[in-house]
């Protein structure tokens, strides 16, 4: 039998926002080892799922569960956190016995206050403790920040391929058959990493629109070649100052690296060619709201969704920002629904019970000044419950289980309801509505704290879906965000028009 280890580290990290990502965050969400990994991720539509799924198709491999750890987006990791990450890791991978090969699954941006290329810390940890032969195979997030680092320690490298990443599971199973074969053949594959000096903005990063389908019908093509295994574009994740945030491509070959090589340069020589075509919009929150308005007339049936980039729960935000619901307040009619994480109204509404009514602030608890200050109003306490829901389909993210924390849906005087949470989740699932007995086509528009996870979930009930800029730690508006450690020159600060891919 064939021995294959996997290990899972999967953090996005915002240096943008002051707020730290600790041990408990990671406690809180997944922190395991040995067999405990296959049983998180087995059956699931995650790439560790997909890990699984192709080494249990072989009966001739055993697949190894060494340790798995995954937080919500928050701040940058801290140094406590990351140590004790980094002992638990390599313990376990002791513990682990001897191994044929290793599938892996970096998140691609995640950064440690002693670590801020952490991915290629872990990842070069990983192989100095197995050695230089043992094959090492995994899959990226599309927002990886992707360092040299990461390719080094790796054999090949297999980026998500879509936004919403609805395609975590197929990425797992492409990695994990690519190491089947590897060890049977002894033939291991040959990858190309190169870095464009391009920043993609977080509102064109849809896979599915115009701009997202002209780079993947490129990539497709470019993959299609004979001795050609794959072509990721990885759009980066422009929420961590770090010097490698930005734009990059992957290609792996069978074994050919000039084909590598060559087949990289073509992907980010087009990609840079058409680098205009991935600059932000930046609807303003009254010009959204006026877009709702609109199609409401169009189809009264159902809500819009607007999509509130500068607090987005996915990208590391606190999920307690308040602009778009001001806005509606202020520029629009009709009832409107919010999901805020707000630990402290929970706690009140809980207290006062079922049906009670109180005059209270609800949101802007984390930083007023970036999201919007607290709505002020008579709420009456609608419903409590557990705040724990399942998914059956896949959804971005993989998650299938969700933990929202003691949860209350308030309905303001002002026509506002919201759902308080106590913890944060990001709207990846139209059961965190509909678990608290709430119909979307009950309001006129549902505020969502996300700009492209939420797609899958909430385009069916939502009669249109419109990005909005607001201020906050993933605002779209890059130029408010103050970087120190990004590279230079780095489209669209800078525009090198002399730019070429290496080939």
């Amino acid at each position: 039998m064939k021995r294959v280890g996997i290990i899972a580290l999967l953090h996005e990290s915002n240096t943008f926002l002051h707020e730290p990502t600790t041990l408990a965050h990671f406690q809180a969400n997944l922190l395991v080892t040995g067999e405990h990994v296959l049983q998180a991720f087995r059956g699931t539509p995650h790439e560790v799922g997909g890990f699984l799924q192709a080494l249990e198709e072989d009966s001739h491999t055993q697949p190894v569960g060494i340790f798995a750890a995954r937080a919500m987006p928050y701040g940058t990791i801290t140094h406590d956190c990351w140590t004790q990450l980094m002992q638990l890791l390599i313990s376990s991978l002791q513990q682990a016995g001897p191994l044929d090969g290793l599938l892996v699954a970096p998140h691609g941006a995640t950064v440690a206050e002693n670590a801020a290329d952490a991915d290629g810390h872990w990842l070069q940890l990983v192989r100095q403790h197995v050695g230089p032969d043992l094959p090492i195979i995994g899959t990226l997030d599309l927002h990886a920040n992707v360092s040299t680092q990461m390719a080094e320690n790796c054999d090949a490298l297999f980026g998500y391929r879509t936004n919403p990443h609805l395609d975590q599971l197929d990425r797992g199973l492409e990695a994990g058959r690519c190491l089947l074969h590897t060890l049977k053949t002894g033939v291991r594959p040959a990858m190309k990493l190169l870095q464009l000096p391009m920043c993609i903005n977080i509102e064109r990063q849809a896979t599915a629109e115009p701009q997202g389908q002209l780079l993947w019908q490129e990539a497709d093509r470019l993959q299609s070649q004979p001795g050609m295994l794959s072509v990721s574009c990885l759009y980066g994740f422009p929420y961590a100052d770090v010097q490698e945030m930005g734009a990059s491509v992957i290609a792996v070959a069978q074994q050919d690296h000039a084909l590598a090589l060559h087949t990289a340069s073509e992907m980010a020589s087009f990609w840079w060619k058409h680098r205009s075509e991935f600059l932000g919009k930046l609807v303003s929150v009254e010009s959204g709201i006026t877009l709702a308005q609109n199609a409401r007339q169009q189809d009264p049936t159902k809500p819009v969704g607007l999509l509130e980039m500068g607090d987005n729960v996915g990208g590391g935000s606190p999920g307690d920002g308040t602009w778009i619901a001001h806005g509606w307040l202020q520029f629009a009619n009709g009832p409107c629904l919010a999901v805020l994480a707000d630990p402290e109204a929970v706690r009140l509404a809980v207290a006062a019970g079922i049906g009670a009514r109180l005059q209270m602030n609800v949101g802007g608890r984390i930083d007023p000044r970036r999201h919007g200050p607290p709505l002020r109003d008579h709420w009456t306490v609608i419903n409590i419950t557990d705040g724990r829901f399942s998914e059956s389909e896949p959804r971005h993210g993989g998650y299938s289980k969700f933990n929202q924390g003691t949860t209350a849906v308030l309905q303001g005087d002002s026509g506002l309801t919201v759902v308080a949470t106590t913890l944060r989740v990001a709207p990846l699932s139209l059961q965190q509505i509909l678990s608290q007995n709430l119909r979307p086509a009950d309001f006129s528009a549902i505020i969502l704290k996300g700009v492209h996870a939420p797609v899958a979930a909430y385009a069916p009930a939502c009669s249109q879906l419109i990005r909005i800029n607001t201020t906050g730690v993933t605002t779209a508006d890059l130029t408010e965000l103050l970087f120190q450690q990004r590279r230079r020159p780095l489209f669209p600060w800078e525009n090198p028009t002399d730019w070429q891919a290496s080939s």
